[in-house]
C-alpha cells in the first residue's frame, strides 16, 4: 500500500532523514520505534505531506504522491493522528469529528455513530468543548477525527503518550480493532512493548536511518531491541 524509497528530509540545513526506505502492506499494523529525535515524527509528516522531502520517492497504492499536497493525500486515503492530539479545543466533540470529514461531500452520520460506538465516552460528552476532555479522551477524539475521512492508511504518532496504563490498553485495543475493520496502520509509539505486541512488522530508526526491520515478535526478542528500548 505504502512504499518509501530513500527518503531524505531536512529542517533548514540540518538533514534529519538520511535515505529512509520502508513499506506497509494492506491490512497490516506496522510500527516504527526509536529514541526521541530519531526522526519518527518527521517521517510521518513527510508521508502526510506537511514536511517537505528533499529526495526520495513515496508511492501509495502504486502511484507517486511525492508532489501531492497534504489535503489531496487525505482525499486519497491517508490520515494522520498527530502527536499531542491537537484537537480544536473551543469546538464541541461532534464539531471536531465533522471537521475530520471536510474532504467528503456525502453524509457522515454513520461514521459519527461508528466513532461513538468505538469510544462511548465521546457520545456521552459530545456537546462539550474538546478542551474539557481528559488527555485520554482527547486521544480518542483525535483518532475519531482522523477516521472520519474514511482513510485506507492511518498514521498514528505516539497515541499512548501521557496516558495511564488502563487507557493505553484501551487505545491499543482500538488500534487492533481498526485493522480488523480493514484499516492499515503505521504506528509510531514510545511504548515499545505495547507496540510490538500488536504490530505485524516493525522498523527501528536511529538518527534518521532504518537500522533493523522484521516481524514484530522477532524484533521483540532481539537483544539489541531489548537492551535499547525494552530495558531488558
Amino acid at each position: 500500500m505504502l512504499k518509501l524509497e530513500n527518503i531524505v528530509s531536512r529542517y533548514g540545513r540540518i538533514e534529519v532523514l538520511h535515505g529512509v526506505s520502508l513499506n506497509v502492506n494492506a491490512g497490516e499494523i506496522v510500527t516504527l520505534v526509536g529514541s526521541n529525535g530519531a526522526g519518527k515524527t518527521t517521517l510521518l509528516r513527510v508521508i502526510s505531506g506537511v514536511q517537505p522531502r528533499a529526495a526520495g520517492e513515496i508511492t501509495f497504492e502504486g502511484k507517486s504522491i511525492a508532489r501531492m499536497p497534504p489535503h489531496a493525500r487525505v482525499a486519497a486515503g491517508i490520515a494522520q493522528v498527530p502527536e499531542g492530539r491537537q484537537v480544536f479545543a473551543p469546538l464541541s466533540i461532534e464539531d471536531n469529528l465533522r471537521l475530520g470529514a471536510w474532504t467528503r461531500s456525502d453524509d457522515v452520520a454513520r461514521e459519527i455513530d461508528d466513532i461513538y460506538a468505538m469510544f462511548p465516552i465521546l457520545k456521552e460528552k459530545r456537546a462539550l468543548p474538546a478542551g474539557a476532555l481528559s488527555g485520554g479522551q482527547q486521544q480518542m477524539l483525535a483518532m475519531g477525527r482522523a477516521l472520519m475521512s474514511k482513510p485506507k492508511l492511518l498514521l498514528l504518532d505516539e497515541p499512548s503518550m501521557g496516558l495511564a496504563p488502563l487507557l493505553i490498553d484501551q487505545i491499543m485495543r482500538a488500534i487492533v480493532s481498526l485493522r480488523e475493520r480493514g484499516v492499515t496502520l503505521l504506528l509510531v509509539e514510545q511504548n515499545v512493548t505495547a507496540a510490538l505486541e500488536i504490530a505485524d512488522r516493525a522498523y527501528v530508526i536511529e538518527t534518521g536511518k532504518i537500522v533493523l526491520d522484521g516481524e514484530a515478535r522477532t524484533l521483540a526478542k532481539d537483544d539489541r531491541v531489548r537492551a535499547a528500548y525494552l530495558g531488558i
